[in-house]
């Protein structure tokens, strides 16, 4: 989370703006939008420390990981029905669609390589599966640092584009997965 915010500040362009940040604070879909990969990166956490020692079972912890996802798309499922068809598009677009997901993922990198080195040492079994916990979970901690900069509120726009974010570290470590964390 450290490399992250040290990213988002210093090499993402624009870096963060404290005072919009601080306006957000006020909001409370602000703290839902932060919930979302808070409680996706403690279910990540779970998904990838199980599936990184032999013969540990993951369980229930998949439920965990999938129901913030879930949520979030049926809530903004319930905010496009309930909106104008004139608003939908700008709700899912935003103003940032075309940067927010590839800024996730940039900010996840760090966690990403730190996760599928300490996975290497702990001997998961299934390789491609345990980097992908690993890419969720260096997804989600990209999410949220991004959340401090990211200026869109609509919880569409989460849905689709902080989700797609958060999916790229996921394909990442499905890909590298097998080579890296081969022992």
């Amino acid at each position: 989370m450290a490399a992250a915010l040290l990213f988002l500040l210093y090499i993402l362009p624009g870096g963060a703006n404290a005072a919009a940040l601080a306006s957000r604070l006020s909001m409370p879909l602000f703290w839902a939008k932060l919930a979302l990969p808070l409680s996706m990166s403690i279910a990540a956490v779970c998904v990838a420390a199980r599936l990184s020692r032999p013969g540990v079972r993951v369980g229930h912890a998949w439920t965990a990981l999938a129901a913030p996802a879930a949520l979030v798309w049926v809530a903004a499922l319930a905010v496009l029905a309930f909106s104008p068809a004139g608003a939908r598009r700008a709700m899912m677009l935003g103003h940032t669609w075309r940067s927010c997901s590839l800024h996730i993922a940039f900010l996840s990198m760090p966690a990403l390589v730190a996760l599928q080195l300490a996975m290497r040492g702990l001997a998961p079994t299934r390789p491609a599966l345990s980097g992908a916990a690993a890419g969720v979970l260096a997804g989600s901690i990209g999410a949220l640092a991004y959340c401090l900069r990211c200026p869109e509120m609509a919880v569409p726009f989460w849905a689709i584009w902080y989700l797609v974010g958060m999916s790229l570290p996921a394909l990442a470590g499905v890909l590298i997965g097998p080579r890296a964390l081969r022992w």
